[in-house]
């Protein structure tokens, strides 16, 4: 597929749905979702290739799980539409009016950033969500997925390029990159010109690369080595509830606990709390040397445990002195992703809260928050780690930048 001429078309259809108002916008992808649920039997059937590819090439339970569509999580895509649809069009707002001593006028007004293109992995479903908000923010999309969602992928692309041509935009708002082989993930690091920026949403590796390799402008989404620390003021139950969702609910997810950092004075109680929940899960503890010796053994935790992002029912655990510990712990092994404290001491919560710099950071709640549906942006285009441009989950308004609009009458300065 020859990317150059991909760029063209994004380029043009990019001058085209810059300038579509929020009327069209919301009209596209209203036919979108109810588009994706029209044809979720023909998405289903493509989705059933990738899911038996994946089992003869021996992709783990997780990601089969990231994978696999059905009904209801087609139904779910389509809503997360609709969503993204009744929000507020973030393009043309004014952030600032002043006028200047000389009588010029001048305003600040977001506008898209243009062509974006995104690099992910094998969860079908962002095709869909990140189309759509880069359709909201008036920004062309160009996606390149994995090869393990590529028949899914395709078949979600599709009807929405459909839909959106149908309802009054060009097809090429939306665009799939249909060669998942390495050689088109570097083409499309390179396509400068005509991405204004490239957004890897994927594990640690993928992301590695795009940002080392990159000759396009990167939006870094972050692998997610999310903590749970309890505090000795915890309310043992609500931290039980809390590790056990985080850790269980999802595990193949980047919001998910990988690392549970426990208070010396309550580890001899809460550990075997916590360990014989998780057991319901058969979740597998690595930990450090205090807690082998209070649960009476367990995997032994390397240093190397507490970088991972294990995307498995595999938990590292540390008993730490204090809540200055668990924040220097997360310091040198965090991501920067999502962190929690459960604790009742508002002085405790609010040293985590100021020490931890993560882009989400939870007092008594899961780290399983960090989404862009939880936080009511409809979807995300991915969770940003870095601290320039966008941070945390990246919705509609983090796609956008701003211009200056000058009003004068005849100014010469």
């Amino acid at each position: 597929m020859d990317l150059t001429f991909m760029g063209r078309n994004a380029k043009a259809a990019a001058r085209v749905i810059a300038c579509a108002d929020a009327e069209l916008k919301n009209r596209v992808l209203f036919g979108i979702a109810d588009a994706l649920d029209a044809n979720a039997e023909g998405i289903i059937a493509a989705n059933k290739i990738d899911l038996e590819n994946g089992e003869k090439n021996g992709l783990s339970a997780a990601l089969l799980d990231r994978l696999m569509l059905d009904d209801k999580r087609i139904a779910d895509i389509a809503n997360a539409v609709r969503d993204i649809a009744r929000q507020d069009d973030p393009v043309g707002k004014i952030l600032d009016e002043f006028a200047r001593p000389n009588g010029l006028l001048i305003k600040k007004v977001t506008v898209p950033l243009g062509v974006i293109g995104i690099i992910y992995e094998s969860r079908p479903n962002v095709t869909a969500d990140a189309a759509a908000i880069c359709l909201k923010s008036g920004n062309v999309v160009i996606l390149r997925g994995g090869k393990e969602a590529i028949h899914s992928n395709t078949a979600i692309a599709d009807v929405m390029r459909a839909a959106a041509e149908e309802s009054g935009l060009p097809a090429d708002c939306i665009q799939l990159v249909s060669d998942t082989s390495r050689e088109s993930a570097t083409a499309l690091m390179g396509l400068t010109g005509y991405l204004d920026v490239l957004i890897p949403r994927g594990g640690a590796g993928l992301i590695r690369s795009v940002v080392e390799n990159a000759k396009v402008p990167v939006i870094e989404t972050g692998s997610g080595n999310c903590h749970v620390y309890i505090d000795k003021a915890a309310d043992m139950d609500m931290a039980v509830d809390i590790t056990f969702f985080a850790k269980t609910s999802r595990v193949s997810v980047c919001n998910s606990c990988e690392t549970l950092l426990v208070h010396k004075n309550i580890a001899d109680e809460f550990l075997p709390l916590v360990v014989k929940k998780l057991s319901e899960k058969n979740v597998e503890i690595c930990g450090c040397e205090r807690t082998a010796a209070i649960l009476g053994g367990c995997t032994p935790a390397s240093e190397e445990d507490y970088y991972k992002e294990y995307n498995d029912y595999i938990l590292s655990v540390k008993v730490v002195n204090s809540v200055q510990e668990a924040a220097d712990h997360i310091a040198k092994y965090s991501t920067g992703h999502s962190e929690a404290i459960v604790t009742n001491d508002e002085e405790a919560a609010d040293f985590f809260c100021l020490h931890v710099d993560s882009a989400a950071v939870y007092v008594n709640a899961s780290t399983r928050f960090t989404d862009g549906g939880e936080f009511g942006f409809g979807a995300e285009i991915g969770i940003s780690t870095q601290k320039i441009h966008a941070r945390g989950p990246m919705g509609t308004d983090q796609l956008v930048s701003y211009k200056y609009v000058v009003y004068g009458t005849g100014q010469l300065r």
